[in-house]
């Protein structure tokens, strides 16, 4: 995830309050206070010292501050020390530090539906062009089995 500030699009500086509905591309950093909404298909930043109180719809999310309010990330979110979050979490990947302070429930979700769309995608492009219902039968849920290790 992008961290440096050459890579930011915008920046709530310390000191600075906002309240409303961010919506962005690229990767934002909040390092003041913010209040309402934030929906995004990139990176939200909430730096140490940072109060958000918001929904959060966006792709990665990584935390130092404190939120209160609901995460749901597509990709990732990242909670580090001494972030503190109140709210709940969806998201395929979840990372905590020691030292976080988290007061919510998680949901992890698997990321099938979007596994399932590349398969048809390659079974398509692999398919004879007769109309063949190959692909149609890839609906069927992927199963996986993972054997124990023996050591």
């Amino acid at each position: 995830m992008a961290n440096s500030a050459a890579e930011m699009n915008a920046l709530l500086g310390r000191g600075s309050e906002f309240e409303g509905k961010l919506t962005f591309e690229g990767t934002v950093r909040i390092d003041g206070k913010f209040n309402g909404e934030v929906h995004s298909e990139d990176t939200l930043i909430i730096g140490e010292g940072a109060r958000v109180k918001a929904e959060i719809s966006v792709a990665n999310v990584v935390v130092y501050g404190d939120v209160t309010g609901n995460i749901t990330a597509t990709v990732a979110v990242e909670l580090h020390a001494p972030a503190r979050l109140k709210g709940n979490i969806t998201a395929p990947q979840l990372i905590v530090d020691n030292g976080v302070v988290f007061d919510g429930n998680c949901q992890m979700s698997s990321g099938k539906s979007k596994r399932q769309a590349e398969i048809r995608e390659i079974a398509a492009a692999a398919a004879p062009e007769s109309g063949s219902d190959t692909v149609d039968s890839i609906d069927a849920p992927i199963i996986t089995t993972v054997e124990p290790a023996i050591v």
